[in-house]
C-alpha cells in the first residue's frame, strides 16, 4: 500500500493499492501497443495532442495546485505556475518537434544518405516528488512529440498526482496506454525495467537511485537518462551587484522550500565582500515567509512545510552536524514545534570541507557561506563536489562572467547574474555524479529517439 501524507499537518491523506504484476503487464502491453500506432502519426496529429494536454493542464491548474500543497507542500501560488509551465513546454514542443527531428542530409558516398530520428518505443519514467508536474512534463512533451509512449512511475508520496497527470491525457483523449502511471513503490522499478516492453528509462533523483536505474537498465542494454542532485555553487566576486546578488541567492534557495536540485546551495563569496554579501543574505532569506502552503493573498508563504518529517530530520541532521564541526548558525537551524515538517530559513556561514553542508546535497531551505581569497579560489571550491548540475556567478563584468560560466564552471547549466532554471528551449543536465544525458530543446528530443543513418545507392 501506498500512502500520501499531507506533510503540514503530518495526517495520512489516503493509501494507494499497489498494482499487481499481472496489472503491471497489462499496462505495459497496452502501452506497447499503443505506441506501435502512435508512432506512424504525423507531426500534426501529435502536435494538436500535445496542444490538448496544455490546454486542460491550464483548465485544472486549481485543483491540481491544491493537490500538490497537500501532498507535498507546495504553495498553491507556485503549483498553479509549475502547472502553467508545464502547459507551455507541451505547446512549445508541438511547435517546434517537426523542425527538431526532421531528416538530416549526411553526404557520402551514396546517390543520397541522411540522417533520420526514430522513436525508441515505450520509455520508462522514475520521478521524484519536488515538482510532482514539471518533471514528469518536461519528459512526457518531447518523448511523445518523438512517437514514444510513456510509463510513470512516480514517487509514492505524490501518487495522487501521478494518478491526476495521468487523468490529464485521458481528459485530452490521448491514446488509450500511450501514457500510464503505474502505482508501484521502488522496490518493483528494476524488475519493470527488464520487461521487454520497456525500451529507455528516465530518472530524476538522487545519485544512488541514479545508479541502481542505470545499473538495471545497463544489465539489459537500455538506454537511460540520470538527472540527479546538486550541490550547486553560486560564486559572488568583488565587482558584484550585493543587493540584486543576495536577492537572487535567497530566491534561488528557497525556489520550492529549497527542494531542487538546481536550487543554489553553496555561497562562494571572495573575501573583499564576503561580511557585505553575508549581511544582505540573511536578511533576503530572513524575510521569507513559511507557513501553511495553502494560504493564498496577503499571507501567501514563500515556503510551505518540507515534503516528509524524516527529510527534513535529515536536512536539520546536516545542520547540526556541521556547527558541531565550526560552521556559525546565523539564522534559523532550529526544527520548530507543532506538527509538519516545517524547517525556517537557515544560513550559515564559516563552512569549511569535512562539513556536511559543504560536501553534501542539503535539500531544503539551508544557505552554507564559504569565503573564497579571490576569483581562482572561488572558482576552485565551485569545482570541489562530486556534483556538476548547475552553477551561477555575480559579477557587473559580464564578459568576466560569461567566460568563467562558459569555460572555467564543472557543469550542465552555468548562468550569469541569475539563478540557475530550466527552460524548454534550453538543453537541461548535468556532469559527474549529477547524471548524464540531457532534457528539454532539440538535445532532450533526441534522446529518445533512435539516430537512424539511411544510405540509398
Amino acid at each position: 500500500m501506498l500512502r500520501s501524507i499531507d506533510p503540514t499537518t503530518g495526517k495520512a491523506i489516503r493509501d494507494y493499492p499497489e498494482a499487481t504484476p499481472a496489472a503491471i503487464g497489462a499496462a505495459l502491453d497496452l502501452a506497447e501497443r499503443a505506441f506501435r500506432a502512435w508512432r506512424r502519426e504525423s507531426f500534426e496529429t501529435r502536435a494538436a495532442a500535445l496542444r490538448r494536454v496544455a490546454a486542460r493542464l491550464r483548465e485544472r491548474a486549481a485543483e491540481d495546485a491544491i493537490l500538490m500543497a497537500r501532498e507535498m507542500g507546495k504553495p498553491v501560488a507556485q503549483g498553479r505556475a509549475e502547472i502553467e509551465k508545464c502547459a507551455w513546454t507541451c505547446d512549445y514542443f508541438a511547435e517546434h518537434s517537426a523542425a527538431m527531428l526532421a531528416p538530416r542530409p549526411a553526404p557520402s558516398d551514396a546517390s543520397r544518405s541522411y540522417v533520420t530520428f526514430q522513436p525508441l518505443g515505450v520509455v520508462l519514467a522514475v520521478m521524484p516528488w519536488n515538482f510532482p508536474y514539471w518533471q514528469v512534463f518536461r519528459f512526457a512533451a518531447p518523448a511523445l512529440m518523438a512517437g514514444n509512449a510513456c510509463v510513470l512511475k512516480h514517487a509514492s508520496n505524490v501518487s495522487g498526482c501521478s494518478l491526476a497527470i495521468e487523468a490529464i491525457f485521458r481528459e485530452a483523449r490521448l491514446p488509450e496506454g500511450l501514457f500510464t502511471t503505474l502505482l508501484v513503490p521502488g522496490s518493483a522499478v528494476e524488475p519493470i525495467i527488464e520487461m521487454p516492453q520497456i525500451r529507455a528509462v528516465t530518472i530524476t533523483g538522487s545519485a544512488p537511485a541514479g545508479r541502481a536505474v542505470a545499473g538495471a537498465a545497463a544489465e539489459v542494454l537500455k538506454k537511460t537518462v540520470l538527472e540527479l542532485g546538486g550541490s550547486d555553487p553560486y560564486v559572488v566576486l568583488e565587482d558584484a551587484d550585493l543587493d540584486a546578488a543576495a536577492a537572487t541567492c535567497a530566491t534561488s534557495r528557497l525556489i520550492n522550500g529549497g527542494q531542487s536540485c538546481i536550487a543554489a546551495k553553496r555561497f562562494i563569496v571572495v573575501e573583499p565582500v564576503l561580511a557585505a554579501f553575508t549581511e544582505r543574505l540573511v536578511a533576503a532569506m530572513k524575510a521569507k515567509r513559511w507557513g501553511n502552503p495553502l494560504t493564498e493573498g496577503a499571507d501567501a508563504p514563500d515556503l510551505g512545510p518540507m515534503a516528509r518529517v524524516d527529510l527534513r530530520d535529515e536536512l536539520h541532521h546536516q545542520v547540526t552536524v556541521s556547527v558541531d564541526r565550526g560552521a556559525r548558525l546565523l539564522l534559523g537551524g532550529r526544527v520548530p514545534e507543532g506538527p509538519g515538517a516545517f524547517y525556517p530559513p537557515t544560513v550559515l556561514d564559516q563552512v569549511k570541507p569535512g562539513m556536511p553542508v559543504y560536501g553534501e546535497e542539503t535539500f531544503g531551505p539551508v544557505a552554507a557561506i564559504i569565503a573564497a581569497r579571490d576569483e581562482a579560489d572561488a572558482i576552485r571550491i565551485a569545482n570541489d563536489t562530486p556534483f556538476g548540475l548547475g552553477a551561477a556567478v555575480f559579477t557587473r563584468d559580464v564578459a568576466r562572467g560569461e567566460r568563467i560560466a562558459a569555460t572555467e564552471f564543472e557543469a550542465g547549466a552555468c548562468f550569469v547574474n541569475g539563478f540557475v532554471r530550466s527552460d524548454p528551449r534550453l538543453p537541461f543536465g548535468g556532469i559527474k555524479e549529477s547524471g548524464y544525458g540531457r532534457e528539454l530543446s532539440s538535445f532532450g528530443i533526441h534522446e529518445f529517439t533512435n539516430v537512424k543513418t539511411v544510405w540509398v545507392g
